[in-house]
């Protein structure tokens, strides 16, 4: 797993391997991240000579490392990058010394290699799952000059292709030194034209891919918001030109941090490409007084050479196995239904409990009372800090009615937003000094709140002890955290002047303090992130909570593109999906109440939704829809997501015995019956049954067209039209085929014609605007 020569490394995966090396002044020069290359100790002298790059003569005007050198560093491929000594691209650390200074020389000193990951001491790592074999290296570097050393630590976690990397700087040193930047990873790559994928979007539409092609210069995605940020995921990919779905290489990144952060892929002068991952420069900066030191976040990254879905795959797996971890991390998730977009604010315990009589009726598990439980909370203008129960809303508090939900044959859970501060609540007339703002400014607002300063480690216990007084509330099951606002006017009330550039960071630790301490405490309670939906879905939230809220917007089609989105870097059991009411409260626009489920059921499953103002036959339907998913879920749940084309997802079990597909439209292109069935990672030995479950369509559908077959006239949207939509409905198409897995995988079915506007019967697909289907695969035995 981890070769050593002559301090030369390689990092060997199952499918990939890593390989650095000590050059003759004692640079680290990267020699290859790809497919795995085959060295021994026979053949290793030879084949480390073989990948360090030839040195004769200088190049051109490029400055050469020291006087008689012709090394030139801009020409390099490196490990770690810094200023002063020829390399003009993008830096991995910047630290000044005392004398103002800013060249760093960082030489091999040492190496040490760990069986098994060595955790950070300060911020979330990834973990062993006890199964998977794993190694870590740590190799130190120190400044020629001053006793200052970088550390930087490999994890090989070898079946899911994956390295971890991690660099921590250390003073020895009498003097102060100030680190400006420091980044997690750094990727040389000798080529140039690769095309850098980032995701991103604001409220409402996460996780937009963007594709560009880096040829000439540096495009960075960063954000200096406080938070992981919905404008840019740190999960991004870098991709030779041929890349595509399922063949071509590539490498996915993504950072275990939920703050600012920075990645960046650069082309230099000699037409080589640099990739950097770490915490974003903006707002940064850490003085390191004599034998302190500065852990950076641990990134993560993964080469394929089978495409997009190969990093994909190996993405997924890793963070289940190796960043999930607690209660929930092979646990099914309960089916839920939130409270929000059925009464927003406007709740009571009266109101709460005839949802959740609807809830239960449907085969519903778990209920979720959202926002308006505490304080004077009508509205969001006031009361967040305020984490006491509003009596006239709850006379029984929590516990009461906790109580009567659980006696319903329900879980119990809430939302809490506990960072955050309103001017107008209890909190902050008592404690003005716990608001994150700058003495004698104005500050920006968002929402009527403001960020609580969890610099301060008044307002870290703070934070802890109010939520402990919710959580160990008799009935408590699980928890939403929230999180509503970006972080603006940085500043902290308790660092010196000096200091103020580690007030972001230092926010992430006073996070991580009260979500480590409190998961700890209620390691029973299932707990998930949110944060105006997706503005802060990253790894370091999903070392403390196994899922996370997606998006705020609940409309299916945008969530065809926001959960593809997160398939990319995540796997599907992070990604919390309900479906909702129509007109969709975030676009207006109407979809199939049975596109809705398809699309929500491949994420962490529930409902957002007004069950009591359902008709009888939506509610029925979602009967229907919750005893199918719990029929399916460990499909959804544990199974590898695969992208089929621009408009199918399949997920498929971990056996390959079962699966299921979906293929959805967006609009109707007109004469245009054809559709096919293609599946991917099914086994081609196997045969399968492929079914699917038979709509029921409403006349109404077809409007006025009614009156091509009808013996008599039947105006539409009158009393005998909605009359006979109620007790009459149209048989919708069946699929019913028993065929191999190489048949579905390479060949596929061709599914019945679709409607075109020139007939329908029982074998026509209705696939209008918006329109999906689900397609269920089990293995049959032969």
């Amino acid at each position: 797993m981890i070769f050593v020569r002559d301090n030369n490394f390689i990092l060997n995966t199952k499918n990939t391997s890593y390989a650095f090396g000590t050059t003759k002044e004692g640079m680290l020069e990267h020699l290859h991240y790809g497919s795995r290359v085959s060295v021994d100790d026979e053949t290793a002298a030879d084949a480390l000579r073989a990948m360090h790059e030839k040195i004769s003569h200088g190049k051109g005007t490029a400055v050469t490392y020291e006087p008689g050198s012709v090394t030139a560093t801009e020409d390099m491929l490196l490990e770690v990058s810094s200023l002063g000594k020829g390399d003009y691209r993008e830096p991995f650390a910047i630290i000044e010394y005392a004398d103002g200074s800013r060249t760093t020389d960082f030489i091999f000193d040492s190496y040490e290699v760990y069986e098994g990951p060595v955790s950070a001491k300060t911020l979330p790592t990834a973990v062993s799952d006890g199964e998977e074999k794993s190694g870590c290296l740590r190799v130190t570097l120190k400044d020629r000059h001053k006793p200052v050393y970088l550390d930087m630590y490999y994890t090989v976690f070898e079946n899911c292709d994956v390295i971890g990397r991690r660099s921590t700087v250390r003073n020895e040193g009498e003097e102060p030194v100030k680190l400006l930047k420091l980044m997690s990873t750094q990727v040389d790559i000798d080529d140039c034209g690769l095309t850098f994928t980032t995701f991103g979007g604001n409220w409402a539409r996460e996780m937009h891919r963007h594709d560009t092609v880096v040829t000439h210069g540096t495009l960075v995605n960063n954000t200096f918001a406080g938070v992981s940020s919905n404008r840019n995921n740190p999960f991004v990919m870098l991709t030779y030109p041929d890349t595509c779905e399922s063949s071509g290489e590539g490498y996915g990144f993504n950072l275990i941090y939920s703050g600012n952060h920075y990645e960046s892929a650069g082309v230099g002068s000699f037409y080589k490409t640099r990739f950097l991952s770490g915490i974003d420069p903006t707002y940064f900066s850490v003085i390191l007084n004599k034998g302190e030191n500065f852990e950076a976040p641990e990134a993560v990254m993964t080469f394929s050479a089978k495409g997009y879905r190969g990093i994909s795959l190996n993405m997924q797996h890793f963070v289940r196995r190796h960043i999930v971890r607690g209660e929930y991390k092979y646990k099914h998730r309960p089916i839920l239904l939130n409270s929000w977009e059925a009464a927003y604010f406007n709740i009571n315990e009266s109101r709460l409990l005839s949802l959740a009589r609807k809830a239960a009726e449907a085969g519903i598990e778990l209920f979720v009372m959202d926002d308006g439980w505490f304080g004077e909370r009508n509205d969001d203008t006031c009361s967040l800090g305020d984490w006491y129960v509003n009596k006239k809303k709850l006379p029984g508090g929590i516990e009461g009615l906790a109580a009567k939900i659980h006696e319903l044959g329900l879980d119990f859970g809430i939302w809490v937003e506990p960072e955050m501060i309103c001017e107008n609540s209890d909190l902050f007339r008592a404690h003005p000094e716990y608001a994150m703002k700058i003495p004698g400014r104005d500050h920006s607002d968002c929402r009527n709140q403001m960020v609580l300063d969890l610099t301060n480690p008044e307002v870290v216990e703070y934070v802890k002890n109010a939520m402990r007084s919710v959580f160990s509330c008799k009935g408590v099951n699980y928890v939403k955290w929230d999180m509503n606002r970006l972080l603006s006017d940085v500043f902290s009330g308790v660092l010196s002047p000096e200091r103020q550039g580690e007030t972001a960071h230092r926010y992430v630790l006073g996070l991580y303090n009260i979500l480590k301490t409190l998961t700890e405490e209620f390691p029973h309670i299932l707990f998930e992130g949110c944060a105006s939906g997706g503005d802060r879905f990253d790894l370091g939230i999903l070392c403390y909570m196994p899922q996370i809220w997606g998006s705020d917007d609940t409309d299916a089609m945008e969530r065809t593109k926001i959960q593809t989105g997160y398939s990319y870097g995540y796997p599907m059991s992070t990604v919390t999906a309900h479906v909702s009411a129509c007109p969709n409260h975030q676009t207006l626009r109407n979809t199939p109440l049975d596109t809705r489920f398809n699309v929500a059921a491949f994420g962490v499953f529930g409902y957002e939704i007004n069950l009591c103002e359902c008709t009888s036959e939506d509610f029925k339907a979602i009967k229907q829809q919750v005893a199918t998913y719990k029929e399916w879920r460990d499909v959804f749940f544990f199974g590898d997501f695969y992208r089929v084309g621009e408009k199918q997802w399949m997920a498929v079990s971990p056996d390959k015995k079962r699966a299921v597909a979906m293929v959805w439209n967006e609009m109707c292109n007109p004469n245009d019956f054809y559709g096919k069935l293609r599946t991917v990672g099914l086994e081609d030995s196997f045969d399968y049954h492929v079914f699917n479950i038979q709509l029921k369509h409403n006349i109404k559908e077809f409007g006025d067209l009614v009156n091509q077959v009808a013996p008599f006239h039947i105006r539409k949207d009158s009393f005998l039209h909605n009359t006979i939509a109620r007790f009459y409905k149209m048989d919708g198409e069946v699929e019913d085929y028993v065929v191999s897995g190489s048949l579905l995988n390479n060949a596929g079915i061709k599914l019945t014609q679709a409607f075109g506007g020139t007939g329908y019967n029982g074998e026509t697909r209705l696939f209008q605007d918006f329109a999906s289907r689900l397609y269920f695969i089990e293995a049959v035995d032969k």
